[in-house]
């Protein structure tokens, strides 16, 4: 269950060096965020074939 959180919630989440942060810093740090996002979806994409994979040989078993 995904939890919603209102503008300001995530705005006090927020740390004062990231409000405060250049555009370069910023541009660094959403190319982390892209990175880690593509990372995630790796990971959940490999568990999902390896559960396939485990799930076809049991059945040729």
């Amino acid at each position: 269950m995904a939890m919603e959180l209102s503008l300001q919630q995530i705005v006090e989440g927020i740390p004062k060096s990231l409000l405060n942060a250049s555009d370069r810093e910023l541009e660094g740090f959403q190319k982390i965020i892209e990175e880690t996002i593509r990372l995630r979806e790796g990971q959940r994409n490999l568990q999902q074939m390896i559960k396939n994979f485990s799930s076809s040989t049991v059945q040729r078993s």
